[in-house]
Protein backbone atom coordinates (compact mmCIF):
# COMPACT_ATOMS: atom_id res chain seq x y z
CA UNK A 1 0.00 0.00 0.00
CA UNK A 2 3.02 2.66 1.09
CA UNK A 3 4.75 1.64 -2.53
CA UNK A 4 1.27 2.48 -4.08
CA UNK A 5 0.74 5.75 -2.45
CA UNK A 6 4.56 6.54 -3.20
CA UNK A 7 4.17 6.09 -6.71
CA UNK A 8 0.69 7.90 -7.12
CA UNK A 9 3.13 10.77 -5.21
CA UNK A 10 5.99 11.13 -7.64
CA UNK A 11 3.69 11.00 -10.69
CA UNK A 12 1.40 13.65 -9.08
CA UNK A 13 5.02 15.71 -8.61
CA UNK A 14 6.54 14.86 -12.20
CA UNK A 15 2.66 16.25 -13.49
CA UNK A 16 3.08 19.50 -11.75
CA UNK A 17 6.65 20.41 -12.93
CA UNK A 18 5.90 21.17 -16.68
CA UNK A 19 9.76 22.47 -16.89
CA UNK A 20 11.18 18.82 -17.12
CA UNK A 21 8.81 18.64 -20.48
CA UNK A 22 10.73 18.68 -23.58
CA UNK A 23 8.87 21.88 -25.38
CA UNK A 24 6.92 20.85 -28.64
CA UNK A 25 8.51 23.02 -31.12
CA UNK A 26 7.67 23.79 -34.81
CA UNK A 27 7.82 21.50 -37.55
CA UNK A 28 9.01 23.60 -40.64
CA UNK A 29 11.64 26.65 -41.11
CA UNK A 30 11.11 28.92 -44.33
CA UNK A 31 14.44 30.47 -45.05
CA UNK A 32 14.24 33.90 -46.94
CA UNK A 33 17.66 36.08 -47.80
CA UNK A 34 21.45 35.41 -49.25
CA UNK A 35 24.25 33.36 -48.92
CA UNK A 36 24.22 33.56 -45.16
CA UNK A 37 21.08 31.23 -44.88
CA UNK A 38 21.19 29.62 -49.19
CA UNK A 39 21.25 26.10 -48.81
CA UNK A 40 22.42 26.07 -52.23
CA UNK A 41 19.61 27.13 -54.92
CA UNK A 42 22.08 28.82 -56.96
CA UNK A 43 23.66 25.51 -58.39
CA UNK A 44 19.99 24.77 -60.20
CA UNK A 45 19.89 28.87 -61.88
CA UNK A 46 21.25 28.58 -65.10
CA UNK A 47 24.10 30.84 -65.71
CA UNK A 48 24.23 32.31 -62.08
CA UNK A 49 28.06 32.81 -61.61
CA UNK A 50 27.79 33.01 -57.66
CA UNK A 51 28.82 29.65 -57.03
CA UNK A 52 30.37 27.49 -53.47
CA UNK A 53 29.78 24.27 -55.61
CA UNK A 54 33.09 22.97 -55.74
CA UNK A 55 35.55 22.28 -52.97
CA UNK A 56 36.50 22.92 -50.89
CA UNK A 57 33.40 24.50 -49.65
CA UNK A 58 31.30 21.97 -47.28
CA UNK A 59 34.49 20.18 -46.20
CA UNK A 60 33.85 20.29 -42.73
CA UNK A 61 30.52 18.59 -41.99
CA UNK A 62 28.99 17.26 -45.38
CA UNK A 63 32.40 16.55 -46.47
CA UNK A 64 31.32 17.22 -50.03
CA UNK A 65 29.92 21.17 -51.85
CA UNK A 66 26.11 21.55 -50.82
CA UNK A 67 26.18 25.28 -52.22
CA UNK A 68 26.76 26.42 -48.84
CA UNK A 69 29.22 29.10 -48.77
CA UNK A 70 30.87 28.26 -45.91
CA UNK A 71 32.53 25.10 -44.96
CA UNK A 72 29.77 23.50 -43.24
CA UNK A 73 26.06 24.38 -41.50
CA UNK A 74 24.75 27.32 -41.62
CA UNK A 75 22.51 29.11 -38.93
CA UNK A 76 19.10 28.00 -40.72
CA UNK A 77 20.67 24.04 -40.38
CA UNK A 78 21.72 24.71 -37.08
CA UNK A 79 18.26 26.18 -35.86
CA UNK A 80 16.93 22.93 -38.05
CA UNK A 81 18.90 21.29 -35.44
CA UNK A 82 17.93 22.79 -31.92
CA UNK A 83 13.91 22.27 -33.20
CA UNK A 84 14.49 18.45 -34.21
CA UNK A 85 14.22 18.66 -38.14
CA UNK A 86 15.93 17.76 -41.44
CA UNK A 87 17.63 20.45 -42.73
CA UNK A 88 15.28 22.52 -46.05
CA UNK A 89 16.23 21.67 -49.24
CA UNK A 90 16.51 24.72 -51.79
CA UNK A 91 13.67 25.71 -53.33
CA UNK A 92 14.22 25.17 -56.69
CA UNK A 93 15.89 21.04 -55.98
CA UNK A 94 12.45 20.42 -54.47
CA UNK A 95 10.86 22.33 -57.39
CA UNK A 96 12.53 19.97 -59.97
CA UNK A 97 11.96 16.87 -57.67
CA UNK A 98 8.60 17.94 -58.11
CA UNK A 99 8.55 18.97 -61.49
CA UNK A 100 10.33 15.50 -62.67
CA UNK A 101 8.23 13.09 -60.59
CA UNK A 102 11.02 11.99 -57.63
CA UNK A 103 8.84 13.52 -54.94
CA UNK A 104 5.42 13.94 -55.27
CA UNK A 105 4.65 17.13 -52.59
CA UNK A 106 6.93 19.32 -51.23
CA UNK A 107 8.93 18.90 -48.44
CA UNK A 108 6.75 19.21 -44.92
CA UNK A 109 9.90 20.60 -42.68
CA UNK A 110 9.96 24.07 -44.90
CA UNK A 111 11.71 25.14 -47.69
CA UNK A 112 14.83 27.27 -48.12
CA UNK A 113 14.26 30.27 -50.54
CA UNK A 114 17.74 32.17 -49.71
CA UNK A 115 19.93 32.79 -52.69
CA UNK A 116 23.92 34.05 -52.41
CA UNK A 117 24.70 37.25 -54.18
CA UNK A 118 21.24 38.73 -54.03
CA UNK A 119 19.56 41.84 -52.19
CA UNK A 120 16.92 43.61 -50.91
CA UNK A 121 16.79 45.26 -54.36
CA UNK A 122 16.09 43.47 -57.55
CA UNK A 123 18.68 45.06 -59.27
CA UNK A 124 21.27 43.99 -57.21
CA UNK A 125 24.02 41.20 -58.91
CA UNK A 126 21.60 40.86 -61.07
CA UNK A 127 24.39 40.24 -63.31
CA UNK A 128 25.02 37.00 -61.83
CA UNK A 129 21.71 35.75 -62.33
CA UNK A 130 20.99 35.37 -58.51
CA UNK A 131 16.94 35.48 -57.31
CA UNK A 132 16.98 38.68 -55.63
CA UNK A 133 14.19 39.04 -52.72
CA UNK A 134 11.05 39.67 -54.41
CA UNK A 135 11.16 36.78 -56.71
CA UNK A 136 11.98 34.49 -53.68
CA UNK A 137 8.53 36.12 -52.21
CA UNK A 138 6.90 35.15 -55.55
CA UNK A 139 8.23 31.68 -55.56
CA UNK A 140 6.64 31.34 -52.03
CA UNK A 141 3.45 32.99 -52.59
CA UNK A 142 3.05 30.55 -55.63
CA UNK A 143 3.53 27.50 -53.55
CA UNK A 144 0.29 29.06 -51.20
CA UNK A 145 -1.56 30.14 -53.77
CA UNK A 146 -1.68 26.75 -55.54
CA UNK A 147 -1.96 25.05 -52.12
CA UNK A 148 1.33 23.58 -51.98
CA UNK A 149 1.89 24.23 -48.68
CA UNK A 150 -0.51 23.84 -46.23
CA UNK A 151 -2.19 27.39 -44.30
CA UNK A 152 -1.77 25.57 -40.97
CA UNK A 153 2.17 24.77 -41.48
CA UNK A 154 2.81 28.18 -42.52
CA UNK A 155 1.21 29.49 -39.28
CA UNK A 156 2.94 27.13 -37.26
CA UNK A 157 6.77 27.90 -38.74
CA UNK A 158 9.56 29.91 -38.03
CA UNK A 159 10.28 32.53 -40.95
CA UNK A 160 13.88 33.41 -41.26
CA UNK A 161 15.44 36.41 -43.22
CA UNK A 162 18.51 38.30 -43.30
CA UNK A 163 19.43 40.12 -46.52
CA UNK A 164 20.89 43.38 -47.50
CA UNK A 165 24.97 43.01 -47.14
CA UNK A 166 25.42 42.45 -51.11
CA UNK A 167 23.33 45.87 -51.57
CA UNK A 168 25.63 47.69 -49.14
CA UNK A 169 28.87 46.12 -50.31
CA UNK A 170 27.70 46.80 -53.83
CA UNK A 171 26.86 50.68 -53.31
CA UNK A 172 30.45 51.14 -51.91
CA UNK A 173 31.95 49.41 -54.79
CA UNK A 174 30.27 51.47 -57.12
CA UNK A 175 31.16 54.26 -55.02
CA UNK A 176 34.92 53.03 -55.72
CA UNK A 177 34.60 52.41 -59.27
CA UNK A 178 33.95 55.51 -60.48
CA UNK A 179 30.65 54.63 -61.68
CA UNK A 180 29.04 56.72 -64.31
CA UNK A 181 25.17 56.38 -62.53
CA UNK A 182 24.22 58.97 -60.18
CA UNK A 183 24.35 57.30 -56.30
CA UNK A 184 21.83 58.19 -53.93
CA UNK A 185 22.73 59.46 -50.47
CA UNK A 186 23.49 56.77 -47.96
CA UNK A 187 20.14 57.72 -45.92
CA UNK A 188 18.19 57.49 -48.85
CA UNK A 189 19.57 54.06 -49.99
CA UNK A 190 19.08 52.57 -46.31
CA UNK A 191 15.34 54.19 -46.24
CA UNK A 192 14.58 52.73 -49.76
CA UNK A 193 16.54 49.10 -48.38
CA UNK A 194 14.29 49.08 -45.73
CA UNK A 195 10.57 50.32 -47.45
CA UNK A 196 11.16 46.89 -49.24
CA UNK A 197 12.16 45.03 -46.53
CA UNK A 198 8.36 46.32 -44.97
CA UNK A 199 6.97 45.30 -47.54
CA UNK A 200 8.15 41.45 -47.95
CA UNK A 201 7.48 41.29 -44.07
CA UNK A 202 3.81 42.32 -44.84
CA UNK A 203 3.39 40.22 -47.75
CA UNK A 204 4.73 37.16 -45.66
CA UNK A 205 2.13 38.33 -43.08
CA UNK A 206 -0.36 38.22 -45.01
CA UNK A 207 0.42 34.83 -46.70
CA UNK A 208 0.03 33.55 -42.86
CA UNK A 209 3.32 33.65 -41.48
CA UNK A 210 3.30 34.62 -37.67
CA UNK A 211 6.35 33.72 -36.34
CA UNK A 212 9.33 35.87 -38.17
CA UNK A 213 12.69 36.26 -37.40
CA UNK A 214 14.77 38.97 -38.92
CA UNK A 215 18.34 39.05 -38.68
CA UNK A 216 20.20 42.03 -38.49
CA UNK A 217 23.18 41.93 -40.82
CA UNK A 218 27.25 41.92 -39.57
CA UNK A 219 29.71 44.60 -39.59
CA UNK A 220 29.90 43.98 -43.66
CA UNK A 221 33.16 46.68 -43.10
CA UNK A 222 34.90 44.33 -41.87
CA UNK A 223 34.61 41.44 -43.90
CA UNK A 224 38.38 40.24 -46.31
CA UNK A 225 36.53 41.16 -49.22
CA UNK A 226 36.98 44.73 -48.06
CA UNK A 227 39.88 44.50 -49.68
CA UNK A 228 38.25 44.84 -53.42
CA UNK A 229 36.84 48.43 -52.15
CA UNK A 230 38.63 51.84 -52.75
CA UNK A 231 40.57 53.24 -49.88
CA UNK A 232 38.74 50.61 -47.52
CA UNK A 233 41.39 50.48 -45.08
CA UNK A 234 43.21 46.98 -44.24
CA UNK A 235 44.30 46.81 -40.65
CA UNK A 236 41.04 47.72 -39.02
CA UNK A 237 37.36 47.34 -40.41
CA UNK A 238 35.73 49.90 -43.00
CA UNK A 239 34.20 52.11 -40.65
CA UNK A 240 31.69 54.22 -43.40
CA UNK A 241 30.47 50.89 -44.56
CA UNK A 242 30.07 49.89 -41.14
CA UNK A 243 27.99 53.19 -40.45
CA UNK A 244 25.44 52.29 -42.78
CA UNK A 245 25.14 48.93 -42.22
CA UNK A 246 24.55 49.62 -38.38
CA UNK A 247 21.53 52.38 -40.05
CA UNK A 248 20.12 49.67 -41.74
CA UNK A 249 20.24 47.41 -38.86
CA UNK A 250 18.49 50.41 -36.65
CA UNK A 251 15.54 50.62 -39.31
CA UNK A 252 15.29 46.77 -38.82
CA UNK A 253 15.00 47.26 -35.13
CA UNK A 254 12.39 49.96 -35.18
CA UNK A 255 10.48 47.51 -37.60
CA UNK A 256 10.24 44.95 -35.48
CA UNK A 257 9.28 47.22 -32.36
CA UNK A 258 6.58 48.55 -34.41
CA UNK A 259 5.14 45.18 -35.34
CA UNK A 260 3.48 44.46 -32.04
CA UNK A 261 0.83 46.97 -33.20
CA UNK A 262 1.06 46.45 -37.09
CA UNK A 263 0.92 42.34 -36.68
CA UNK A 264 -0.75 42.05 -33.54
CA UNK A 265 -1.55 38.05 -33.78
CA UNK A 266 2.43 37.71 -34.92
CA UNK A 267 5.67 37.63 -32.90
CA UNK A 268 8.38 39.05 -34.57
CA UNK A 269 12.40 38.99 -33.39
CA UNK A 270 14.92 40.95 -34.46
CA UNK A 271 18.51 39.10 -34.20
CA UNK A 272 21.41 41.34 -33.10
CA UNK A 273 23.88 39.71 -35.07
CA UNK A 274 26.33 42.76 -35.79
CA UNK A 275 26.32 43.00 -31.87
CA UNK A 276 27.53 39.08 -31.50
CA UNK A 277 30.30 39.77 -34.26
CA UNK A 278 31.49 42.91 -32.91
CA UNK A 279 31.81 40.64 -29.05
CA UNK A 280 34.01 37.89 -31.01
CA UNK A 281 35.78 40.25 -32.07
CA UNK A 282 36.67 42.06 -29.09
CA UNK A 283 36.89 38.48 -27.14
CA UNK A 284 38.49 36.00 -29.90
CA UNK A 285 40.27 33.46 -27.97
CA UNK A 286 37.30 33.44 -25.10
CA UNK A 287 35.17 32.79 -28.59
CA UNK A 288 37.76 29.96 -29.95
CA UNK A 289 39.57 32.54 -32.56
CA UNK A 290 42.98 32.96 -33.47
CA UNK A 291 42.18 34.98 -35.92
CA UNK A 292 39.19 37.67 -36.71
CA UNK A 293 40.72 39.23 -39.64
CA UNK A 294 41.48 37.07 -42.42
CA UNK A 295 39.77 34.58 -44.31
CA UNK A 296 40.36 30.79 -43.62
CA UNK A 297 40.35 30.27 -47.76
CA UNK A 298 41.29 32.83 -50.69
CA UNK A 299 43.94 34.72 -52.07
CA UNK A 300 45.81 37.88 -51.89
CA UNK A 301 45.44 40.21 -48.95
CA UNK A 302 43.22 39.43 -45.99
CA UNK A 303 42.62 36.31 -48.16
CA UNK A 304 39.71 38.63 -49.92
CA UNK A 305 40.51 39.37 -53.56
CA UNK A 306 39.98 36.01 -54.83
CA UNK A 307 36.94 33.41 -53.66
CA UNK A 308 37.77 30.23 -51.96
CA UNK A 309 38.67 27.56 -54.96
CA UNK A 310 39.25 29.37 -57.37
CA UNK A 311 42.49 30.41 -58.76
CA UNK A 312 45.39 30.25 -56.26
CA UNK A 313 43.99 30.25 -52.96
CA UNK A 314 45.18 28.94 -49.86
CA UNK A 315 43.00 26.80 -46.99
CA UNK A 316 43.92 27.10 -43.33
CA UNK A 317 44.29 23.85 -41.60
CA UNK A 318 41.91 24.53 -38.72
CA UNK A 319 38.70 26.64 -40.08
CA UNK A 320 37.46 26.84 -37.06
CA UNK A 321 40.09 28.82 -35.42
CA UNK A 322 38.97 31.41 -38.01
CA UNK A 323 35.94 33.77 -37.60
CA UNK A 324 35.95 33.97 -41.69
CA UNK A 325 35.97 31.00 -44.13
CA UNK A 326 35.66 33.31 -47.43
CA UNK A 327 36.35 36.91 -48.49
CA UNK A 328 32.61 37.24 -46.99
CA UNK A 329 31.63 34.26 -44.99
CA UNK A 330 31.80 32.93 -41.95
CA UNK A 331 33.12 29.19 -40.82
CA UNK A 332 30.70 27.33 -39.22
CA UNK A 333 32.25 27.68 -35.79
CA UNK A 334 31.07 31.08 -36.45
CA UNK A 335 27.54 30.69 -37.24
CA UNK A 336 27.60 28.15 -34.15
CA UNK A 337 28.16 30.94 -32.34
CA UNK A 338 25.81 32.95 -33.96
CA UNK A 339 22.54 30.36 -33.95
CA UNK A 340 23.63 29.19 -30.12
CA UNK A 341 23.04 33.21 -29.30
CA UNK A 342 19.49 33.83 -31.84
CA UNK A 343 18.58 30.27 -29.98
CA UNK A 344 19.14 31.00 -26.36
CA UNK A 345 20.54 34.56 -26.49
CA UNK A 346 18.96 36.96 -23.47
CA UNK A 347 17.28 40.79 -25.13
CA UNK A 348 20.65 42.10 -25.63
CA UNK A 349 21.51 39.42 -28.50
CA UNK A 350 17.44 38.78 -29.76
CA UNK A 351 14.70 40.63 -28.76
CA UNK A 352 11.44 40.32 -27.80
CA UNK A 353 12.03 36.66 -27.64
CA UNK A 354 14.98 34.54 -28.26
CA UNK A 355 14.35 31.54 -31.21
CA UNK A 356 14.06 28.88 -28.58
CA UNK A 357 10.70 31.03 -26.92
CA UNK A 358 9.66 31.74 -30.59
CA UNK A 359 9.70 27.94 -32.01
CA UNK A 360 8.10 26.68 -29.25
CA UNK A 361 4.46 25.58 -31.08
CA UNK A 362 2.95 27.24 -27.42
CA UNK A 363 3.91 30.51 -27.85
CA UNK A 364 0.46 31.92 -28.68
CA UNK A 365 -1.05 30.02 -25.67
CA UNK A 366 1.00 31.38 -22.60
Amino acid sequence: MMEKLFLITVLLVLFKLPSFVTPDYVPAIFAFGDSILDAGNNRFIKNCTAQANFPPYGSTYFHHPTGRFTNGRTVADLISQYIGIDFQEPYLEAHLDVVNGSIKSYPNNGINFASAGSGVFPQTNQDEHVMPMQVQLQQFQTLVQQGQIDTTLIQNSLFLFESGSNDIFGYFFAAGSGAVQELPRPHDFVKAMLDQVESFVDEIYNLGARRIALFSLGPVGCVPARALLKDAPLDRCYGKLNFMVERYNHGLLKMVRHARWKYPDAVIAYGDVYGMVRHFRSHPYRNGFLDVTNACCGAGQLGGEMQCGIGPYKVCQNPDEFMFWDLFHPTEHTYQLIAESLWDGDRLQIKPVNLRTLADKDLFNH
